[in-house]
């Protein structure tokens, strides 16, 4: 089954109004609720004023204002919303991953902005409540590989500098990846139990 394409020219990737749209109709399904006490429904107004920014909310409990960024990696950006939506579309559908210098070139800004967004996207994928893996009847396999150090990656001067990443691979499950800042060890024996320490 072939993977549907993304229609780039839908104006939630244009529009900030219909960005926001969008982003409403995803994280407020049943309507916004004010993310500082929690009310929703008719205890919620929407600020409509000339000199209000758009898609501001005010509460009429605790009276604070509020909009759908609140409590997201969107927080207090000046970067528009249909760029953040852009991103997170490029950055999901993409099968082998993307830097910041490619979607540098399709988001049309300069690198500081996609580096920012990139980093900011990435870091909200992550699962803060994932547990460990392995357990009874699990299998855990440990490899490293240096990643780096290719000079094609580089106009000029010496090649960049290898890092050593470590990664921990459960058998039909998660991958743990780490950087590893030192690898220099040696393996001892004491009591029957291996362990590795720190060369000098």
């Amino acid at each position: 089954m072939s993977t549907p394409k993304v229609d780039l020219t839908n104006p939630i990737y244009h529009d900030d109004d219909k960005a926001r749209a969008h982003l409403e109709a995803l994280l407020w399904p049943d309507g916004p609720f004010c993310p500082h006490c929690g009310v929703t429904d008719d205890r919620i107004t929407k600020l409509k004023g000339k000199s209000t920014r758009p898609g501001v909310y005010k509460c009429k409990d605790c009276r604070k204002p509020f909009t759908v960024t609140i409590g997201t990696v969107m927080e207090r950006s000046k970067v528009p919303l249909c760029k953040w939506v852009l991103a997170a579309q490029l950055m999901a559908s993409s099968k082998k991953g993307m830097s910041a210098l490619q979607l540098q070139r399709m988001l049309g800004t300069n690198y500081e902005t996609a580096w920012f967004l990139f980093h900011r996207l990435r870091e909200c994928a992550t699962d803060p409540e994932r547990g460990p893996i392995g357990g009874k009847n699990k299998v855990v396999e440990a490899d490293e590989t240096y990643v780096g150090g290719k000079a094609r990656n580089k106009a000029f001067g010496p090649p960049p500098k290898k890092h050593a990443v470590f990664s921990l691979v459960e058998r039909g499950g998660e991958v743990r990846s780490f950087h590893v800042a030192d690898v220099r060890r040696i393996a001892t024996r004491s009591q029957g139990q291996a362990s590795a320490l720190p060369t000098t």
